[in-house]
């Protein structure tokens, strides 16, 4: 389905008109990579989900638009830096920063980018919009962080993996809701209930992504993506968790050992799919869809609320 943008077509162009604004500098090298990030900038979802909870709590503002900056320029020096660690040559189809830049440059990109964030929130006073998503790179850290430690040994149990994902994908997504509903009416109790739509959400579209990555009606073709990289995704721990031992001992060789082997990693695939574990991960990918639309069935009948059910169900009904 399409991401449903009519509602806030204005508001989004004048929304990246302010970010390009907001990411100038008085660098040459500096502007010419910002450019080549603005030209491929991603869906913008983010940005969408500030916006559509602020008109949801009550209007979009000078403050909203701020707020929505601050949250690309965040998320914009995540992935910058995420291609470090990754080594991740490409980025949405194109060479990444990394790529052409190489490791020093993408490493001070990713900081000025969020250096330019503290200052537009900074200098417009913004700080309770700050704290918000301050919270939520230090979650997005910690998150990466448990990842790595858990990742080296395989053995990873179903609450840490949603420990992960809710530190390193949702808090993002939950941060900026709440930043939205908050720029909107500064009322604590509403910008908390949109942080946890934004949460439901998060995790909900994370689960998605781990989806991609296996043979599914709803999924498309698998990639075996993130078994290559040795990720553990939710359909992945739950086929560990929930098999005979020497089965559960040949899939963590092949992910360990033979990654790169498109055969054995094609039979770790009809594995997990025998097992049950793509669609337990739809099952529960739809648990935390219907949370976050119970979330929003709170608030009254407008506009804004079909619009943000409209980005909830784009979030888990997308084809990539």
């Amino acid at each position: 389905m399409p991401l449903p943008v009519d509602l806030i077509k204005d508001e989004l162009k004048e929304f990246e008109t302010r970010f390009r604004e907001a990411v100038k500098s008085q660098t040459p090298l500096l502007d010419r990579i910002m450019g080549y990030i603005v030209k491929r900038k991603g869906k913008q979802l983010r940005p969408m989900f500030v916006l559509m909870c602020a008109k949801l709590a009550g209007g979009i503002n000078e403050s909203t638009y701020r707020a929505a900056s601050l949250v690309e320029l965040l998320h914009t020096a995540t992935l910058v830096h995420d291609d470090v660690v990754d080594d991740a040559q490409e980025r949405r189809g194109f060479f990444s920063v990394y790529a052409l830049w190489k490791n020093k440059a993408s490493v001070l990109i990713g900081d000025y980018l969020l250096a330019k964030g503290l200052l537009l929130s900074l200098g417009n006073n913004d700080h309770r919009i700050l704290h918000i998503l301050s919270d939520a790179v230090r979650k997005m850290s910690e998150g990466e962080l448990l990842q790595i430690e858990k990742a080296r040994t395989l053995n990873l149990k179903e609450d840490i993996y949603f420990e992960i994902i809710r530190n390193k994908t949702a808090s993002l997504l939950a941060s900026a809701c709440a930043a939205g509903a908050w720029s909107a009416g500064n009322d604590e109790a509403v910008a908390e209930k949109m942080r946890s739509f934004g949460e439901k959400t998060g995790i909900a579209f994370q689960i998605k992504d781990d989806l991609f990555d296996y043979a599914s009606e709803n999924v498309g073709k698998p990639t075996g993506n993130d078994i290559k990289e040795k990720k553990l995704t939710l359909p992945l721990i739950y086929t560990l968790n929930n098999i005979d031992k020497p089965t559960r001992r040949q899939i963590i060789y092949i992910v360990k050992n033979n990654n790169n082997d498109k055969e054995k990693v094609k039979w770790v695939i009809g594995q997990v799919e025998k097992a049950g574990g793509i669609q337990y991960a739809v099952e529960k990918m739809n648990i935390y869809k219907k949370d976050a639309l119970d979330i929003l069935s709170e608030f009254p009948e407008s506009p804004a609320r079909n619009g943000l059910k409209d980005l909830v169900l784009y979030v888990t009904d997308r084809k990539y």
